[in-house]
């Protein structure tokens, strides 16, 4: 059901955290319709200035595709066009929908960007450490180990020009929960625009994946989005301002369990087969939210290095980073593996510092509260403003 709101200041997500968006003091006043729907899991919410030609019709189809593009991606639905090819892809090449071809193709080429920090072939590691069913665990090494055997973009084999889809190995299957939620935001403000003529809109799915289109009233910076800390309620790590650019936030806040008093998370590396650790939140701006949640992902899994390395030779990437503090009992290297410490980086806090427009910006930590406060990393003032 559509849950339509009339306000009057602008929608700030709060990406990491779900629930209600905060709305600290808007840059101007103006008027805004919301309108949400329960999608992936999350809450989806499109926002227009208020006058737009059609707001409500407008905002009702972009989220009516949402709902047809989670019935074709999920995995929890056996009949979703993912499942059916992770169910018959080791048999033989399957045929897909040419835009879930071209996503397929794009994370395949964030996979070999990332040097394999970001992976939708996991879906196997997934369901060994219990999080396709929410109850994590830590496997046994004979089945982390054949999960591991099972996982991999480097078993897929595209082929553009029929269109297919081919796994190398049984058992692998691909999810595409850490991109799914940006490519439909991207799908949905395509539609906008393009079906709707709509100029000025933002749209998030659960705060973590947000997509803004133009800019609000009087605010030709872009539509503020606030990062809220991970671990403080309350507490924020800054506000980037979106503009026609996507923003995915990773962080392992809910889905994670205990084990020998380390918090492990849900977001996995699929190099190591180990849930990532050493960074407490990661956010990344890019021109899609698709890349943006895609990167976001694999900064989370490699830390600092990792957003420096990616934002060096890649100007329309922005990232902050918020590590961890060092941890007490670091699991044993012979669990973690040495893979994490490949040349796309570690997460280790103690790196140099990024570079890119905004190099140095907001650059500390530890920020003298027991933690360590963000790093950013090609993001000028215009585009991130600190707590």
């Amino acid at each position: 059901m559509n849950r339509r709101r009339f306000l009057r200041r602008p929608p700030v997500p709060v990406a990491v955290l779900p629930g209600l968006p905060d709305e600290p003091p808007p840059p101007a006043e103006f008027a805004l319709v919301r309108v949400s729907r329960r999608a992936m899991a999350t809450r989806f919410e499109v926002a227009l200035p208020y006058g737009t030609a059609n707001a409500i019709p407008a905002a009702e189809a972009a989220l009516d595709l949402i709902d047809d593009l989670e019935d074709q991606l999920t995995v929890y639905r056996d009949h979703s066009e993912v499942s059916r090819l992770n169910a018959a892809a080791a048999a033989g090449p399957v045929v897909v929908e040419a835009r879930l071809f071209g996503l397929l193709e794009a994370c395949a080429g964030w996979t070999r960007e990332t040097e394999g920090a970001f992976d939708i072939a996991t879906g196997a590691l997934i369901k060994a450490w219990g999080f396709y069913s929410r109850e994590g665990r830590v496997p046994a090494a004979r089945d982390r180990n054949a999960a591991m055997a099972r996982t991999g973009m480097r078993h897929v084999i595209l082929n553009p020009e029929a269109r297919s889809v081919k796994y190398r190995v049984p058992g692998l299957e691909i999810n595409l929960g850490a991109v799914g939620k940006g490519y439909a935001l991207d799908r949905a403000a395509d539609l906008l625009r393009t079906d709707w003529g709509i100029g000025s809109a933002l749209l998030h799915g659960g705060g973590s994946s947000v997509y803004a289109i133009g800019h609000p009233p009087g605010e030709p910076r872009g539509w503020p989005v606030r990062l809220r800390h991970p671990n403080r309620e309350d507490e924020g790590i800054g506000t980037v301002w979106l503009r026609d650019r996507g923003l995915g936030v990773s962080a392992a806040t809910f889905q994670h369990f205990d084990y020998n008093g380390r918090k492990l998370g849900h977001l996995l590396d699929p190099r190591t087969g180990w849930p990532a650790e050493g960074t407490a939140a990661a956010a990344v701006t890019a021109p899609t939210a698709a890349e943006a949640d895609a990167l976001s992902t694999a900064v989370f899994v490699s830390g600092a290095a990792g957003a420096d390395a990616l934002t060096r030779t890649r100007p329309h990437l922005g990232a902050v980073v918020l590590p961890e503090t060092p941890p007490p009992n670091p699991l044993p290297r012979g669990e973690r593996g040495d893979r994490s410490r490949q040349r796309f980086g570690s997460s280790s806090p103690s790196l140099p510092r990024g570079g890119g427009r905004g190099e140095g910006s907001n650059d500390r930590y530890p920020d003298g509260a027991g933690g360590w406060g963000p790093r950013t990393f090609n993001l000028s003032p215009a585009e991130y403003t600190a707590d």
